[in-house]
Order: structure tokens, then sequence, then C-alpha cells
């Protein structure tokens, strides 16, 4: 217990109480995690798990091994700008789950040669089935490393992207990706509907649906496409279905829609980063 290393959040949202619960239900020791947050009404509950905590982030980064950015990609710039004296002095690892700013731009905010991991999650964090993308600048060590993947497995997986351009794809597939499955189940609950299902018995049969299909896709030999050929009978009631879906054009729209994700991730960068 005692290597593992003391972590600062920056920021106590819902991103950052979704990590400090994984951590501390996987037997993370509290009083390693401090929580920084200026409004003292949203620490309470953290202080009675047994959190460190306070309203001044410099305090936290100083005390820190990893320190965790947990605030929104607009604010980032001047609270980073406001704890270089802090990171320049411990040398942390920073790790920054604000979706769009690029780690030149925090590297610099930062005051330079800072180990940054650039995490880009998504919300089913929230509720520890979360997928994480992760990209490490060059000042990032292979102990670094590991003790980011710690602090984000809390939540679900993670993987290692080589670029940190193909963050942009890894928003593009699991960042955004839950509304797209969202979007899916609305659908298929009116459709469900308009057959003459009630409302509650057509969310109840297409939410558990989703969840086993997709308990059955990560738990199987095979890949999707396949597991979707098996249960696809010729000249059956599934085969119908499917042949809708191909000919309206399902996979050349989720392509467009995906590639479109990709360029607004790409533009935001360059945005965020000027700010």
């Amino acid at each position: 217990m005692s290597t593992q290393p003391v972590l600062a959040f920056i920021g106590a949202g819902n991103m950052a109480r979704a990590v400090i619960g994984g951590l501390i239900s996987n037997g993370y020791p509290a009083e390693k995690i401090w929580a920084s947050e200026p409004d003292a009404t949203r620490l309470d509950d953290l202080k009675s798990q047994g959190l460190q905590i306070t309203s001044d982030n410099n305090t936290a980064v100083q005390a820190a091994d990893v320190v965790i950015l947990a605030v929104k990609p607009q604010v980032l710039k001047q609270v980073s700008e406001a704890m270089v004296s802090a990171v320049q002095t411990s040398r942390p690892l920073i790790v920054s789950v604000a979706a769009g700013i690029m780690t030149t731009s925090l590297d610099q905010w930062l005051g330079g040669q800072t180990a940054i991991v650039r995490c880009m999650p998504n919300t089913p964090a929230l509720v520890q089935t979360g997928a994480s993308g992760l990209y490490a600048n060059q000042q990032v060590s292979t102990e670094q490393r590991n003790q980011a993947e710690t602090v984000l497995q809390a939540t679900g997986i993670t993987l290692w992207v080589d670029t940190e351009s193909q963050l942009d794809a890894v928003t593009a597939v699991s960042g955004s990706g839950p509304a797209y499955y969202f979007l899916v189940m609305e659908s298929m609950i009116a459709a469900g509907e308009k057959l003459g299902l009630s409302k509650d018995i057509a969310t109840q049969l297409t939410l558990q649906t989703a969840l086993g299909a997709a308990k059955m896709a990560q738990s199987s030999d095979v890949d999707p496409a396949e597991l979707r050929r098996r249960v696809t009978s010729p000249n059956g009631t599934t085969e119908q279905a499917i042949k809708r879906f191909i000919d309206g054009g399902l996979p050349e729209l989720f392509d467009d829609a995906l590639q479109a994700c990709n360029d607004r991730s790409v533009e935001l960068a360059e945005e965020l980063g000027k700010a």
C-alpha cells in the first residue's frame, strides 16, 4: 500500500467523482487522495469518505505524485497557469481529462518539460464501465504510465494510442459513442411503441437487449460481424430488418457520422489551444 502514489484531483465534478468512487471501491486508500474544489459544499461528502480536501489547488499539487485535471476545457488554461510554480517544484505526473486540450498547450501553460498523460474518457465511467483512450508525451516514464492506468482503470478499460491525433478517433468511437447507442435505443423504443407495445415494455426490452448484446460481444471469441451473421437466419425475421438497415445506408451513415465527430474534435483542439 505504501507504494501507491498520492493523487490530487483538481475539480470535483462528475468525472472526478466517478474515478474517485472507482478507486475507493477497488480498495485505494482514501487518505492518499486529495480533492481541490472552490465550492466547499461539493467537498463535504468526499471529506466524509476520508479524502483530503482543499480549496487551494497548489496545496493539492504539492502533496501529490499524480495530479488529475478534471476541470472544464474552457478554464483549464487559467487553472494551469495558476499552478505553474507548484507543478515545476514538485514535478507530478499530470493526467488531463479535459477534451480538446493538446499536451503541447498544457505543457506550455504548466511551465514546460511536464510529464502529461492526456485521457479521452466517456460517460459510462460514471458506472465503472467506461472506456478511456490514453496518450503520453515524451516526459512520461514507464512508472508514470502505470500510475495513470491505475487511476483510470478504476472506471473501466484503458487503451494507449501511439499518436495524440488518434485521440480524435477515440473521441469519435468511444468518447461520443454512448450518445449513438442512446439514439439507437430511443429509436427502437419508439418503433416498439408504434408496433403496439407500451413504452415501459418497449424500454425494458430495448435496454436489456442492448446489455445482453454487449455482454455477448465482449465474451465471444468471434467479432460482432460474425455474431450478427450467426443470428441472422436466411429468409428469417432478423434478415429482413438487417437488409433494411444495409439498403438504407446505415454502415455509410456511421462512417460519415464518426468522420464528422473526428473532424470537430480536431477543430475544437485548435480553438481551445489558442484560448
